[in-house]
């Protein structure tokens, strides 16, 4: 998930299992609890204008409702890429069978074990290692790789092979005793999973007692999931088996404030979202630099750092530009945000001399959204920028397809899409929670060597995102589980409704993307890859984040049983 947890967050199903293991079928199915909510809504406009526009027809009004498909519950079991069925609503009784299927886990654990959920695409070399650079914590084990030996044997003690004991022996006793944590934890997570609570509780005492919050990336994982797992059993049970473990629920308003302010700042100066910025922008510039009037569509702004390199893009390379217009979309909670955000922008600006109009569109429910709240002029050139908003949207599946929808209407020359890369949405719970084990290994890993000199950020980052987003996904479930992200292979075949083509990320995209990783200490460690058209950046080979960029057909075929509804 995008690491401002406050904001964010999603879950996935993964193509390469079918591939590695044609022998096995997991069958999954998801979830789509759609809340339908009356609300009172409304939109509000904010205008920070640079320049005065002039009043136009807009004559390529369309009719928004016509882009907006109505939710039908459909089914995606997949054996290959190539198969569509339909998605049916999972029941109770096919939660209790897939709960209680263990062959489906252990595959999964197969494939993390052989590595078939690295990064697979074709490598963007960044920098060769050298022996002067190879520092300890990047010459012993990653989290990654202890996570897969802990995995491998879990599947030894559940499949009575005793072929993988050799392969302890190189390790260190650190590593061993993580190791034997790892096995614990997947352990207790399989029973929570068969609701065989005394067991895992047992199980967790032990983890407890080699877990914790400063230690190696590993025992700092199991720290957090181990506790996740507590939170599930007194959901399920009713009981509390977390008292007395010290557990926050509640702190300090401005502790808590404080910590998210150093997270955010830490967040925009991770590679992840460094990568995203300016591959992104690239992409962008490329589509709309021969224009005289650009309009930018950003669905989840933040701090609006983007927007400073696209300035200074066109502020060297544009010399007949009239104007940038940057739309921001916001719900009525971020205003306050987003004004700051606008009007740093606009001095930004003002120091470059630079025609910049920033414009707010506040709105409380998408349904009431139209194109003439947008103030677009026919000769603008338009893209739209979306940086992990759309997942937030899968648990309320008919705003998330009137939104695109709407975007479709639009018209945009390029939509950029970045979300996290990882499967965390399955409906069976001990799949999701070894998904969301090795996605969150990755991101510990890279705070401990990324972060070495900031611990008390760190810390933040871990205590306040990362524990935000496990305990979602591990502990809750139905509509209280709102982080469900789904991998882009998922979302290529949900795009396939709304006519979106994918477009080839450029080599100066990736150039861009190659120079943001090689600023960072342990660049050597920070994974990019050109997967088909998009980008995967990870870490350590484990994939994190993915980009892409799209257009639309004006006109499609809507096949009504081809194509995936999240």
């Amino acid at each position: 998930y995008c690491l401002i947890c406050p904001f964010s967050k999603i879950e996935n199903i993964d193509y390469r299992l079918y591939q590695s293991f044609n022998n096995y079928k997991i069958i999954r199915k998801i979830v789509i609890n759609s809340s339908k909510l009356i609300q009172t809504n409304m939109e509000k406009s904010i205008i920070w204008p640079f320049y005065e526009p002039e009043e136009k027809t807009n004559s390529m009004q369309e009719e928004n409702e016509q882009y907006s498909v109505k939710l039908d519950d459909w089914d995606f079991d997949v054996v290959d890429k190539t198969t569509t069925i339909l998605y049916i609503k999972e029941t109770t009784d096919d939660n209790k069978r897939a709960n209680n299927s263990l062959i489906s886990s252990l595959n999964i654990l197969k494939d993390f074990g052989n590595g078939f959920r690295k990064l697979k695409g074709q490598k963007i070399d960044v920098a060769e290692i050298s022996e002067n650079e190879c520092t300890p914590s990047v010459c012993k084990l990653s989290a990654e790789e202890i996570l897969r030996f802990g995995g491998q044997k879990f599947m030894q003690r559940i499949e009575f092979d005793h072929t993988f004991v050799d392969s302890l022996c190189s390790l260190s006793e650190e590593e061993c005793r993580s190791v034997m944590l790892v096995e614990r934890l997947l352990a207790s997570a399989e029973k929570v999973g068969e609701k065989v609570y005394d067991i895992a509780i047992d199980l967790l005492n032990e983890c407890d007692k080699l877990s914790y919050k400063t230690g190696h990336p590993v025992e700092r994982l199991v720290y957090y999931f181990s506790r996740a797992l507590r939170e599930r059993i007194d959901i399920e049970t009713g009981e509390n088996c977390t008292k007395g473990l010290g557990i926050r629920r509640m702190r300090d308003l401005q502790e808590t404030l404080r910590s998210i302010n150093a997270c955010t700042i830490a967040v925009q100066d991770m590679p992840m979202c460094e990568v995203v910025k300016f591959a992104g922008i690239q992409a962008i510039l490329e589509n709309v630099e021969s224009s005289k009037k650009i309009h930018i569509v950003d669905l989840e702004i933040k701090m609006g750092v983007q927007w400073t390199i696209l300035m200074q893009a066109l502020a060297t390379q544009c010399s007949n530009l009239e104007y940038l217009k940057v739309t921001a979309l916001i719900d009525v909670q971020s205003r306050t945000n987003v004004e700051e955000t606008g009007k740093r922008l606009m001095s930004f600006a003002k120091s470059l001399h630079f025609p910049l109009c920033f414009k707010i569109v506040m709105v409380e429910d998408i349904f009431d959204l139209k194109r003439q709240d947008l103030d677009i002029d026919p000769e603008e050139s338009l893209a739209v920028y979306s940086q992990h908003l759309l997942s937030n949207m899968i648990t309320h599946q008919d705003r998330l397809d009137f939104l695109m929808g709407f975007i479709k209407g639009l018209n945009p020359r390029i939509m950029i899409v970045a979300e996290v890369e990882a499967n965390l949405n399955s409906p069976v719970f001990v799949n999701r929670f070894i998904e969301a084990l090795f996605y969150h290994g990755g991101y510990f890993d890279l705070f401990e060597d990324c972060m070495r000199n900031n611990e008390s950020t760190r810390n933040a980052m871990e205590e306040e995102v990362m524990w935000h987003g496990i305990r979602n996904i591990i502990a809750n479930e139905g509509e209280e589980r709102t982080m469900r992200h789904v991998s882009i292979e998922l979302w290529r075949e949900y795009f396939k409704r709304f006519g979106m083509e994918e477009m080839k990320m450029s080599d100066s995209s990736l150039y861009q993307a190659k120079m943001v990783v090689e600023k960072f200490t342990g660049k050597n460690s920070f994974t990019l890859e050109m997967n088909e058209n998009f980008v995967t950046i990870g870490w350590k080979g484990t994939p994190l984040n993915s980009l892409s960029a799209w257009k639309f057909h004006k006109r499609s075929t809507f096949q009504r049983t081809n194509y995936l509804t999240l």
